[in-house]
């Protein structure tokens, strides 16, 4: 075999090994999202998210023919060892308690249970904690906010202000010198109330300066059964931005021209499309 014959068969060795790893290291992840679903557990769900950024941020090397060391293939499929061992022991032990007070809670349990969930329509003010232009974004670029004030049930809190709103950008137009106007589109799928994770549908239905009206607190979308959600929407002291316009399926739009900016801060009124369940 040839010198040159030699390089190439061990380069394709290694482009299929990466394949593999890569492969295989989806297949666990996927694994482990389907272990904590079935444990249905209310543990902190963040190690299981930071494994699941991990693997989008080797999936993002690799789609840009980056090179993806073993170092974090290693260290990736370490924490997903870690994360099912410590999983199955905090199954075994919720399981036992579980098992303890349903058997003292089952009488009653159907008669005082309580539908907890924000209906599809729900609007919260979400601050911004990314900056965002349509200049440099880049499609899947992650975007973060934080809702400001407190979603209530009657009296019961579903939602504190300080949740935690985390998703993408899923679409990106720049501006350009033929006055074509800059615009992106935002895409929410994650709500994190009290530490733990719910995977949401949510979008952007307008772009405020500071605050908003205040002292607004709106009913929102009350079902059967679920009471008025209230105090979601802050509203707006100076009003929607001016040079911005949000289009249907949440995309934010320039008006001028131009590209559209958003700094860390900007509120943001985000609706969700689908009902989230809350429930403990």
């Amino acid at each position: 075999m040839s010198i040159l014959a030699a390089v190439l068969l061990a380069g394709s060795v290694t482009f299929a090994q990466t394949a593999t790893d890569m492969t295989t290291l989806e297949r666990r992840v996927e694994d482990a999202q389907a272990a904590y679903d079935r444990a249905q557990t209310a543990g902190d769900d963040t190690e299981l998210r930071e494994i699941q950024d991990d693997l989008a941020y080797l999936r993002v090397k690799a789609r840009r023919n980056m090179t993806i060391t073993n170092a974090e293939r290693r260290d990736l499929s370490n924490r997903i060892d870690r994360f099912m061992t410590q999983l199955s022991n905090r199954t075994a032990t919720n399981t036992s308690a579980r098992g303890r007070a349903q058997r003292g809670n089952r009488s009653g349990a159907s008669a005082g249970r309580i539908n907890r969930e924000l209906p599809a329509g729900t609007e919260v003010d979400a601050r911004l904690t990314t900056r965002l232009s349509s200049d440099d974004a880049q499609v899947e670029d992650r975007v973060e906010a934080t809702t400001m004030v407190d979603l209530y049930q009657g009296d019961d809190l579903l939602v504190p202000a300080g949740s935690v709103l985390e998703g993408y950008v899923s679409s990106v137009d720049r501006a350009s010198r033929t006055d074509r106007k800059g615009s992106l589109t935002l895409m929410f799928t994650k709500l994190t109330v009290n530490g733990r994770a719910r995977d949401v549908k949510a979008y952007v239905t307008q772009a405020l300066e500071s605050e908003g009206i205040k002292g607004e607190a709106e009913r929102i979308g009350a079902g059967a059964g679920i009471g008025a959600i209230i105090g979601g929407i802050l509203g707006g002291v100076k009003g929607a931005i001016t040079g911005i316009l949000i289009g249907g399926g949440g995309v934010i739009a320039a008006t001028e021209g131009k590209d559209v900016h958003l700094e860390p801060g900007t509120v943001l009124r985000v609706r969700f499309d689908t009902p989230v369940p809350l429930a403990n």
